[in-house]
């Protein structure tokens, strides 16, 4: 697409231009990172121009932290989908358990992302309202699960879910964002299907026997 063409064209439609940018932009950051992404290729990328990207995000840094926000959103939003609250305890802790491990093995952009988030200590997302609303919204979900688990007796009472997620996320992301390295050191490929197959039925053994009664 011709660029100064496409940019013309997108700024009749507004939501598609700034979606465009968006995945382009989550594409070069999570490859690499603050530093090394370029906003012109992002915009080639997007099929419009700098000038486009800059009204609509401000600068890099607000395209960057866009992007952050859209990451968590999406993740929140397939979550809130799994309908937690119209589910027994233990197979809402169980879709959980299973989901986040589908989503971090496909989603490997968002691991990206939260690798550079994490080396700049959170900078670009602290203070962020829209982020805390959206994850308070999760806790209580969750909190509600635990909650009528230890009403039914199956979940020990007073359980933490911000402790419950923890755990969920832990297993989740420390094998994908290392399995490099552990299968270098291990002499086994983590990649391998089976194997990814058998770490996600572990996530869900693991985090129900977290929190049995």
């Amino acid at each position: 697409m011709d660029t100064q063409n496409g940019a013309k064209a997108n700024k009749r439609d507004p939501e598609r231009t700034q979606s465009a940018i968006l995945e382009a932009a989550t594409a070069e950051f999570a490859a690499k990172g603050i530093g090394g992404a370029r906003v012109d290729t992002i915009a080639e990328r997007a099929g419009t121009n700098k000038r486009m990207l800059y009204h609509y995000f401000g600068d890099k840094i607000g395209l960057y932290t866009a992007v952050l926000e859209a990451a968590y959103r999406s993740i929140r939003t397939a979550e809130h989908e799994l309908d937690l609250t119209h589910k027994s305890p233990v197979e809402a802790l169980s879709e959980l358990a299973r989901f986040t491990w589908t989503y971090f093995l496909t989603h490997p952009e968002f691991i990206s992302l939260l690798n550079t988030e994490n080396l700049y200590e959170a900078e670009h997302l602290k203070g962020s309202k829209y982020l805390m609303e959206m994850h308070s919204h999760f806790m209580t979900e969750l909190a509600d699960v635990l909650e009528r688990g230890a009403a039914e007796g199956v979940f020990r009472p007073g359980i933490d879910p911000l402790t419950v997620y923890l755990t969920i996320a832990a297993m989740c992301y420390f094998y994908l964002s290392n399995k490099h390295t552990l299968s270098a050191i291990f002499d086994r490929d983590l990649q391998e299907a089976e194997r990814l197959k058998s770490w996600e039925e572990h996530v869900v053994e693991t985090t129900l026997a977290s929190v049995r009664a």
